[in-house]
């Protein structure tokens, strides 16, 4: 019980050794006192509350938010001493806001519970007492024998025992995990292996020594001691013989595995990744702007305190003959009598500060994300992939992008290869109908007969099919279980077989040997075969020496069918050629270079024969690596170094990797858009280059800027300063830079200024042989520089996660190479194109309404409070309030919250198909130009005119006279405060409806059904003498004030006083001083869709308009939309649109079936 009540409050301490040891069915040593390892029981825990932290661990989080903490002051104030208004105006809002929030909060938490649910009460077998028993997937212990059958997922990361194949093999996937839905085989190790029943696996006796728990999916570092006979048998394990949880068993009957990591130990628990805490650009200035309204509350707390002093240190106005001071007012202390004035005209004016504006952005955000979800544009056919929202914080993020950072393998282009060229011992080679054709010769044999391959390409070919980790898959399942797993090459039911790789480029290439003539046609256990010209071969694998990113290259170890023992190796040209002692080296340099230069993905193929002393020599320093349990990794790669050198070339290849479809287009709309494109790839510089010019990336014209090769700090340094003396030279040309990671090190090191410097100066740059992390820095050199630019990165695999969770914004690409990088995103998008839309539409829509949404909120609040703070100038400073507390608790929360919220979901400036043919107009709201201190001065000081003519208007109407009624009854302080009240919510509701571009049913329902419920409340509230409220200052009063006539005139005299120079404005500014995303409103969308923005979505289901007459007097005050009687009714005909970067026939996106445009109806319906 104890250690549970640690585990919750996270005190258990962590594990104090660097290894576990895991006994197999927990079969602990007899002898002596053996005192077992605690590890973590099965249980996946993603939920973040239970039921009994839910309260507090939620209460904190919310309270550390400013806003809420501020409230809960002023409300604790108000519970203290005796201020104007009750607590409930301040604990209401304050008790509203933080309930939606935790309900929130609380749901998504338990549909997380939910989901751990069914994960952990999944039914499993495990080996107990001699028999098979069922059990929960939660109950699994460390050390327990677990079963899984064909097609099941694994409960926990096992160690494989045995499978029901005699050589102990399995297929898995791991497409859950990494998203490689290539079938990849595990092994058992053999004394293990044979262990295929319950009985003998009760009688085996083992024991797994282990790393702990580690987050990598590729490391595993381990040894398995087995006893038999009373011998002690060591053997290593690595990532090879781990299971991992989630990954799934394929075209195997079962398996037996012990468990070794369970729970939130398991290798996927700890790839779960925290959301996303990054903060958009937004939030900062809604936190700045929130800071200077509270400097404006303590300015107008103070100022009324300090008059409150000045007007009573005249007697007659300290102790007026109807209100005298009771004794204990007389002796109590001036400065706590001044502290309790200061903190009560706090509360009073605390309104300023907008507490439900937390809670409407938050829903805004929430709701607003399902747009992206739901925009069929956004829809990938082939794949069925939809895009996908991983966190809804930074929508309007996606409006404010200067940089985007792409990789360029699977993301610019498709990761689908095609084998077309390769140089075998200095020849070049193509391949033409399946034959391999010489240079400068013709694909056509004159005989017509099977294609002769001579000693040296037969070789390479060799190579090539034998140096990979392909699979492959049969069409019928039966020929992997049991019989001869060779079978099907002798000509049986087997014919049709697939080849599954994780990598395309292994792929491509044995599909292409196979065609010419050298097929490889399977494993088994440790031999390969392949069938040469019909022949068939089979070779005897020794060792895999596995690709890593660091040697870039990956080898095996073969003994050929006539004993002699070979090294076949292939891997980039810079991770072979220096080792390579033999062959046509500066030919096959030569090739290629020139196979980069069109573009081709490049690998250099070698070998290495051992003689027999040479291979002991080597197989001992190999194994001696492998099963070293300290510092396995640095070891491995000493003995790999060792054995792969003096190598002999035998050729290199060159592979296609396919454009994706609109990329040229997407870079150039991008660029258009004013946002700067960076290429950041793992690829040869001469590759890259080509696929740069070929995308669009890189221009003809471009006067292109090479940083490259450099060895030392002062060699880069010179390189640097010529080439930022060249661009000031040719300033009207266009540049682009290409440097590689080597030289990128040395220029991030030391001349990080100057670096940054050439690259602002160009309009496009390309990293390339670039390491996962170097690209991290690279956005993290940008978003640290001066300017502090908006980033974003886009990436489909796992070595572009650092870069992605680096940048402002993070972009997963749902391609080939696995699902680590949409896991790790903030959005995820099936094809680079629709990166376009995402940006210059969504971006677009999203920042221009949640800008709005905060300037309107502070708006609102000043428009609230500042007739409350004047009101004191005429009520003695004595803190009487204007509105009744009701009032004061509701205008937030029901009479103006609707309207905004509706706005910030649906608002369209521009139609979205303008948007994306003009490009341009994206650069109207960069820089966070909406937000600018100006218009937020603007907002600012617009609420306080408002607010002075919503008071003032009202006291002259009533200051002198006050008989307003027909039997001369008068009218009291409540009403005046009721008819300043009423004035109030119509102005900002039609203030709002003024600022609307795209009218929907639902923006006319919530924008007149507020002003409506207000009254009908109002009536109520007032209309009828309610129990539970002991003071009832509005009985009557709201019923008064609408009875009198002239109250009736003064709401509609102030409410148009206050618009109406906004419209003129509006007006003044649209005629003479438009802005380019004005100039576009008067674009009509495309033919079919000619809308007036109005009517667009108030056109009735039979197509009568609802509300026309409204449509045409709003667009002719506003000048929102076009207002000739032909643009409603006739469609246009005419080629142009205004002035666009393209023509019609080149949108991107043919049909826009985009959820954002609400209502695709036709002119005719409407």
């Amino acid at each position: 019980m104890l250690r549970w009540i640690r585990q919750q409050l996270g005190l258990d301490p962590p594990h104090q050794s660097e290894t576990r040891t895991v006994y197999v069915a927990n079969r602990f040593p007899q002898h002596g006192h053996y005192i077992p390892q605690r590890f973590a029981d099965n249980r996946i825990i993603s939920s973040k509350y239970t039921i009994w932290n839910f309260v507090p661990k939620n209460l904190f989080e919310q309270f550390r938010r400013i806003a809420n903490f501020y409230f809960l002051i002023i409300f604790l104030v108000q519970l203290m001493i005796d201020t104007p208004t009750s607590p409930v105006t301040s604990g209401l809002p304050l008790f509203f806001v933080i309930t939606v929030t935790a309900i929130k909060q609380g749901y998504e938490d338990w549909l997380r519970h939910k989901a751990d649910n069914e994960v952990n009460g999944a039914p499993v077998f495990v080996v107990r007492s001699g028999s098979l028993v069922q059990t929960r997937s939660k109950n699994i212990r460390v050390g327990d024998i677990v079963r899984v059958a064909k097609d099941e997922t694994f409960p926990a990361d096992l160690a494989l025992l045995s499978s029901d194949r005699a050589d102990g093999t399995c297929h898995i996937t791991t497409a859950s995990l990494d998203g490689e839905t290539n079938l990849k085989t595990h092994y058992s190790v053999a004394e293990t292996a044979v262990c295929q029943s319950v009985s003998r696996l009760e009688a085996l006796q083992a024991v797994v020594e282990c790393q702990q728990p580690d987050a990598d999916l590729y490391r595993f570092v381990g040894r398995i001691t087995v006893t038999h006979h009373g011998e002690e048998i060591v053997r290593p394990l690595g990532p090879e013989n781990l299971l991992l949880r989630g990954a799934r068993l394929k075209n195997t009957r079962e398996i037996f595995g012990v468990a070794v990591y369970t729970g939130m130990e398991s290798k996927m628990a700890l790839n779960y990744k925290c959301k996303s805490q990054k903060r958009s650009a937004v939030e900062k200035s809604m936190n700045t702007f929130l800071i200077i309204y509270l400097a404006i509350l303590l300015f107008e707390a103070i100022l009324s305190t300090i008059l409150k002093y000045a007007w009573q240190a005249e007697d007659k106005w300290d102790e007026p003959f109807y209100n005298q001071k009771t004794e204990q007012e007389r002796n109590s202390s001036p400065i706590l009598q001044f502290i309790s004035d200061f903190l009560a005209f706090l509360v009073l004016y605390n309104f300023i500060i907008p507490i439900s504006l937390y809670v409407t952005v938050e829903m805004q955000k929430f709701l607003g994300s399902f747009f992206i979800g739901w925009d069929l544009d956004l829809y990938h056919e082939e794949s069925d992939q939809k895009a996908q929202v991983n966190t809804s914080d930074l929508n309007e993020e996606l409006g404010q992008v200067e940089y985007v950072f792409t990789d360029k393998t699977g993301t610019l282009t498709e990761n689908e290869m095609h084998f077309r060229e390769c140089s075998i011992n200095g020849t070049k080679y193509r391949e033409i109908n399946g034959k391999l054709v010489p240079e400068g010769m013709t694909g056509d044999s004159p005989d017509g007969s099977t294609p002769h391959l001579v000693a040296e390409e037969l070789l390479f070919l060799k190579a090539v099919s034998l140096c990979h980790t392909v699979q492959i898959s049969y069409d019928q399942p039966d020929c992997l279980v049991g019989g001869d797993p060779f079978s099907h090459t002798n000509g049986l039911s087997c014919n049709n077989m697939e080849y599954y790789a994780s990598s395309p480029d292994e792929k491509a290439l044995v599909e292409a040997a196979k065609r010419i003539g050298v097929a490889f046609s399977g494993i088994s256990g440790d031999t390969m075969e392949i069938q040469t010209l019909g022949k068939s071969e089979r070779y005897k694998l020794l060792h895999v020496l596995e690709f890593d990113a660091n040697r870039r290259r990956m080898s095996v170890i073969l003994q050929t069918p006539s004993g002699d023992k070979i090294l076949f190796t292939k891997g980039a040209e810079s991770a072979i050629l220096p080792f390579a002692t033999g062959g046509e080296i500066d030919k096959t340099r030569l090739h290629v270079d020139e196979f980069a230069l069109k573009g081709l993905r490049t690998l250099v193929v070698a070998c290495r024969h051992f003689s027999p002393e040479e291979y002991t020599d080597v197989d001992r320093c190999l194994n001696a690596a492998r099963t070293a349990l300290q510092q396995r990794e640095e070891r491995l790669q000493e003995a790999f170094s060792y054995v792969e050198r003096d190598l002999q070339l035998l050729g290199a290849t060159g592979v296609e990797d396919k454009l994706q479809d609109k990329v040229q287009e997407t870079i150039e709309a991008l660029r258009l858009a004013g946002i700067k494109v960076w290429v950041l790839t793992g690829d040869k510089h001469e590759t890259a280059v080509s696929v740069s010019l070929s995308c669009g990336h890189f221009h003809r014209t471009m006067n292109i800027l090479e940083l490259l090769q450099q060895r030392s700090d002062n060699e880069c340094a010179e390189q640097l300063r010529i080439l930022a003396r060249r661009i000031k030279e040719d300033h009207v040309i266009q540049h682009g830079l290409v440097v590689d990671g080597a030289s990128l090190s040395l220029a991030l090191r030391e001349h990080e200024k100057l670096f940054m410097e050439v690259c602002k100066n160009c309009s496009a740059v390309l990293c390339c042989r670039m390491a996962p992390l170097q690209k991290a820095k690279v956005v993290r050199l940008l978003k640290t520089s001066p300017e502090k630019p908006i980033t974003l990165a886009v990436g489909d695999g796992a070595n572009d996660v650092s870069m992605i969770q680096e940048a402002h914004v993070g972009i997963g690409i749902m391609g080939r190479e696995g699902r680590q990088a949409v896991r790790n995103s903030d959005y995820a998008i099936a094809r680079f194109k629709f990166l376009a839309k995402l940006l210059l539409v969504h971006g677009h829509f999203y920042y221009i309404r949640i800008a709005t949404l905060v300037q309107y909120f502070f708006y609102k609040n000043v428009c609230f409070i500042t007739p409350q703070f004047l009101y004191q100038f005429f009520c003695l400073f004595s803190q009487q309030t204007l509105y009744d507390s009701v009032y004061l608790t509701l205008y937030n929360i029901c009479f103006t919250s609707l309207p905004i919220l509706v706005y910030s979901l649906f608002e369209q400036l521009v139609h979205p198909h303008v948007l994306q043919n003009k490009p341009g107009l994206y650069r109207d709201i960069s820089k966070n130009s909406l937000l600018s201190f100006r218009t937020f001065l603007y907002w600012t000081l617009l609420g306080f005119c408002h607010a002075f003519v919503f008071f003032f208007g009202s006291y002259i109407l009533m200051g002198e006279d006050t008989t307003l009624m027909g039997n001369g009854q008068m009218f009291g302080n409540w009403t005046f405060g009721t008819l300043v009240f009423t004035v109030m919510v119509i102005t900002v509701t039609l203030k709002l409806a003024l600022e609307t571009h795209f009218w929907t049913w639902i923006n006319h329902f919530v924008t007149w059904g507020s002003i409506a419920f207000y009254f009908v409340f109002s009536l109520f509230y007032g209309g009828i003498i309610w129990p539970f409220l002991h003071t009832q200052d509005m009985y009557f009063v709201f019923v008064q004030l609408l009875s009198s006539g002239s109250a009736w005139f003064a709401i509609i005299i102030i409410v148009i006083t206050c618009l109406f120079p906004d419209v003129i404005k509006k007006v003044f500014y649209r005629h003479l001083q438009p802005t380019s995303t004005q100039k576009s409103q008067s674009v009509s969308a495309p033919q079919d869709q000619t809308l007036s923005c109005v009517e667009s979505l108030c056109c009735y289901q039979h197509g009568q308009s609802g509300c026309s007459r409204m449509a045409h007097f709003l667009e002719h005050m506003t000048g929102q939309c076009r207002a000739s009687a032909d643009h409603h009714h006739h469609r246009r005909h005419t080629s142009g649109h205004g002035n666009r970067s393209w023509g019609d026939n080149d949108n991107f996106y043919s049909n826009d079936r985009s959820i954002l445009t609400l209502s695709p109806m036709e002119v005719s319906h409407c």
